[in-house]
């Protein structure tokens, strides 16, 4: 189990394994898109621990870094459960890359968020069908987007409600609860990865830097989501 949790962190971990329950109460399905980064540990360790009744996919979109797979392995070594992969459509996947040649998506913004539909976007659309909430490992430090983020929201885009309980959790928490539970996690995050997704569009960060220029680092800041949480938000307008 590792070391025991200091007060307030196992405090905050009891308050994210209440938001859980709650959301199993009110919404009765509910399903874990699980990233596979540092949050992701968290939620994967309290959601298989003690709320095994949500379930937990992950999105393989084929350009995943080896280190990532040697997750999985471990996750699934560690809790000895199998991890629910989902896997783009092969059909659109050879159109897209028939389209935009196989790194295409560095051409343009459309071309990039066109990669990510069809290897990300789609795929998780399939894996949330039949489910009235997902939950998010999105931390409000993260961006100015995510900073505006509400613990359950309606998420008009896909259909149902996003519960997010990590939004107040801070960077140094999360590594705390990591290093208290003895949790594996990817290896890229002691090489100054702080977020990894797909391997070409991921890359360390540099000091000063902040913890999501690794990704799509090519374009600008505002631009740098794949399109399962918004990228800007222009107005506070509820759901």
């Amino acid at each position: 189990m590792g070391d025991l949790l200091n007060l307030d962190l196992e405090q905050k971990a009891v308050g994210v394994r209440e938001q859980l329950l709650a959301a199993l109460r009110d919404h009765g399905r509910v399903v874990y898109s699980n990233s596979l980064g540092a949050e992701a540990m968290v939620l994967t360790d309290i959601i298989w621990t003690h709320v095994p009744e949500i379930d937990i996919f992950s999105i393989d979109t084929g350009r995943l870094p080896q280190e990532t797979y040697d997750l999985m392995e471990k996750l699934e070594r560690r809790y000895k459960r199998s991890l629910h992969l989902v896997f783009p459509d092969a059909q659109a996947l050879q159109q897209l890359v028939s389209a935009q040649g196989i790194n295409g998506f560095y051409h343009s913004l459309d071309a990039r968020l066109a990669c990510c539909r069809v290897r990300k976007v789609e795929p998780f659309k399939r894996a949330i069908q039949g489910y009235t909430a997902w939950v998010t490992g999105v931390r409000r430090e993260q961006s100015a987007a995510r900073a505006q983020a509400q613990p359950v929201e309606w998420d008009a885009e896909h259909g149902l409600y996003k519960v997010s309980p990590l939004l107040d959790w801070s960077e140094t928490e999360i590594w705390q609860y990591i290093r208290a539970r003895k949790l594996p996690y990817n290896s890229l995050h002691d090489r100054q990865f702080p977020s990894i997704g797909c391997f070409p569009c991921t890359r360390a960060i540099q000091p000063g830097e902040s913890r999501r220029a690794g990704r799509w680092w090519w374009e600008q800041p505002e631009s740098r989501e794949c399109g399962l949480h918004p990228r800007v938000r222009h107005a506070a307008a509820q759901a």
